[in-house]
């Protein structure tokens, strides 16, 4: 990446600016002004992630590069998060979104605001940016919106096809001591530990309310731009990865929004794409200027004229845990000029052009899913990504393609259409996509998801009738992927995917009567049809790694216990940041474990410990929390302890059941 030192304006940085809300709460920000006498547009991105710590990375390659360009760019801790005062209750409440709303007016009434505010930011930010601008400030004009989602409860990293995901525990373990660490004495004064002890006692148990909401009602329905896209008339750049939980959002957003939208796809995992993996990166400041300059200047430079999708279709490579580079071609459509359809049938082992019978079982196996990568790649732990999926396919019910005669281009939602009966009132069905090699390597193209008892929508749970045929659909994510002449397609069935998905507390075997699968088929595209400028940033901060990090995945099998294990660990080290004198390290564990032919003996477990320190003063903050279940509630287990300067301050402990649904 070429970092930028020079800049068309110099940039004056204010490390900690205070906005105060309607209620008299404090919002802590950070500002980068370019040194002029115009008034020029605000850039907001709003988070919880601290600020001078969390984000601040990041933060130092991004908002001075925009701000050298002629904007104001504006980091603000949400409430009880960073900085800021207050307390935090829920993601996306009620509370944070008029929070923001009142940020956005504030901005905008500045004496050095020409009056235009756009947002920014990437997962929490992306979402709340879309969220914000669905409640319809006229302040603000456009938003750049990377790694969000329109639906929380379908699209997010809560539930998936009506299933819960592994990654609903893990996620409130994360938070529950991230958002509890104390805002920084060098900021906030002698206040700090009165603001951190009731930010202690103050902390919700996510994980419970969660998991309590396992149907789509209005819990998820708040904050879900998808209830009305009209909303929304804020021009929107949608941005995602093709190696990100969120695939979806962005043809969600250019399907449907009324506002001016355009989209932007590329092989990226959960980071910006200036320098997100795997490559290539590209010059996204650059976009992002060209976003800007349109809709927050008013520059005829062409912003609204662009492709309504530019997407990375994805070259077959073999199967990785990681990859630096993804090879492929920039593809460029416009929205109304969609992927032709074909349509394979399920018969026998075969995927076929002709019609006939599936006449396959689909049996159960637990130990199905182990290959699957994680649902949030961020490149800080090694084997984030899909692996070769032989593993997983054999203990699953496979429909291959014969060898294909020339390339195909998939580019949109694989959909699978089935007819078939149960063994059981409740069941799940994970679907995969993959393209299988020559030498018997199988690469995960896509995978879908559905909890059957959700087969007529997600708003109600209804059993499946034993024994009794009915007709289900299943989408899968989206994606753009070049299969090669010579490769196979392959569709793999299974009734549980652990631990990507919480499994149902009884095996089920399904009996496939008849099915289908309609690919999106592209004409084939032998050129880049856009390009990118190579990525660029302004100068990285200033850090030094006091102690040596470490990560590790891996897989366990106790063969006397017939259980697995899945172990992860990542320790960041000791570092030092040279502007705030700030020493942190974060170190967490994760464990999932299942035993053979036991759908009720999955476990998930995470431990978080998060230490801060300057001079004399240190603080540490460690979570934990363990979820398991029965055939009739999830239990959940959870502990928050906080530590000064080597003393225990504060500590509580949560032990909930919530019934299944």
């Amino acid at each position: 990446m070429q970092i930028i030192q020079d800049f068309p304006y110099e940039v004056r940085e204010e490390e900690n600016v205070w906005i105060e809300l309607p209620d008299g709460i404090k919002l802590a920000a950070r500002i980068w002004h370019p040194r002029t006498l115009e008034k020029v547009p605000a850039i907001l991105e709003y988070l919880p992630y601290r600020k001078r710590d969390g984000t601040a990375g990041r933060d130092a390659l991004t908002h001075p590069y925009l701000a050298g360009h002629g904007y104001t760019c504006v980091r603000v801790d949400m409430r009880g998060c960073g900085d800021s005062e207050g307390l935090f209750e829920d993601e996306y409440s009620s509370q944070e979104l008029s929070d923001g709303v009142a940020v956005v007016k504030w901005l905008a009434k500045q004496d050095w605001c020409n009056g235009n505010v756009g947002m920014m930011g990437i997962s929490w930010g992306g979402f709340n940016g879309l969220q914000i601008a669905a409640m319809a400030p006229s302040e603000l004009k456009a938003v750049a919106s990377l790694c969000s989602t329109v639906d929380r409860y379908a699209d997010d990293i809560h539930y998936k096809g009506g299933i819960m995901l592994g990654e609903n525990p893990a996620w409130a373990a994360t938070v529950l001591g991230w958002f509890a660490l104390p805002p920084d004495p060098e900021v906030v004064g002698d206040r700090w530990r009165d603001m951190w002890l009731q930010r202690l006692e103050n902390t919700p148990f996510l994980a419970e309310i969660w998991t309590k909401h396992q149907s789509r009602n209005a819990y998820w329905a708040h904050g879900s731009i998808c209830e009305n896209y009209g909303a929304i008339q804020a021009a929107v750049l949608g941005v995602g990865g093709w190696h990100d939980g969120y695939r979806n959002t962005v043809s969600h957003l250019v399907e449907n929004l009324a506002a001016p939208v355009k989209g932007l796809i590329g092989p990226w995992n959960h980071k910006y794409p200036h320098f997100a993996e795997p490559g290539p990166q590209v010059d996204f400041l650059g976009e992002l200027l060209i976003w800007w300059d349109h809709w927050l200047k008013g520059e005829a430079n062409g912003a609204d004229t662009l492709p309504d999708m530019r997407r990375w279709l994805m070259d077959s490579v073999a199967p990785a845990v990681q990859y630096d580079q993804r090879p492929g071609r920039w593809i460029a459509d416009q929205a109304d000029v969609l992927a032709g359809t074909k349509t394979w049938h399920l018969v026998g082992k075969a995927l076929s052009l002709d019609a006939a019978p599936a006449a396959r079982c689909v049996s159960p196996d637990l130990e199905c899913g182990q290959m699957a990568g994680e649902y949030f790649p961020f490149g800080f732990v090694p084997g984030e990504l899909p692996d070769d999926q032989q593993k997983d396919d054999l203990l699953s019910t496979c429909f291959d393609s014969e060898e294909l005669r020339a390339p195909l281009d998939l580019v949109g939602a694989p959909k699978l259409r089935l007819k078939l009966t149960s063994n059981t009132a409740k069941a799940q069905l994970a679907v995969r996509l993959c393209d299988v090699h020559p030498n018997g390597e199988s690469t995960l193209i896509s995978h879908g998801f559905l909890n059957l008892r959700h087969r007529n929508g997600h708003h109600a749970s209804v059993d499946m009738p034993i024994g009794a045929e009915i007709d289900v659909k299943v989408v899968l994510d989206q994606c753009a992927y070049r299969i090669p002449e010579g490769h196979s397609l392959r569709v793999a069935l299974s009734t549980s995917y652990w631990p990507f998905i919480w499994p149902e507390a009884e095996l089920t075997t399904l009996h496939l009567q008849e099915g289908t699968v309609d690919l999106p088929v592209r004409k084939p595209s032998t050129l880049d049809e856009w390009t990118f400028d190579p990525p660029k940033s302004a100068s990285p901060r200033s850090t030094d790694q006091l102690s040596k990090g470490q990560e590790s995945k891996r897989v366990v099998r106790e063969a006397s216990q017939r259980k697995k294990a899945q172990k992860i660990h990542s320790d960041s080290g000791l570092l030092r940041d040279e502007n705030t004198g700030l020493v942190s390290s974060t170190k967490h564990w994760e464990e999932f474990t299942i035993t053979d032919c036991d759908p009720t003996s999955a476990r998930a477990s995470f431990a978080w410990e998060r230490y801060m320190s300057r001079d004399s003063w240190s603080v540490v903050v460690k979570s934990d929390l363990e979820m398991t279940a029965d055939a009739d509630h999830f239990f959940i287990n959870g502990s928050l302890s906080a530590e000064e300067n080597g003393e225990e301050v504060f500590q509580k402990t949560w032990n909930v059941s919530v019934p299944r649904e």
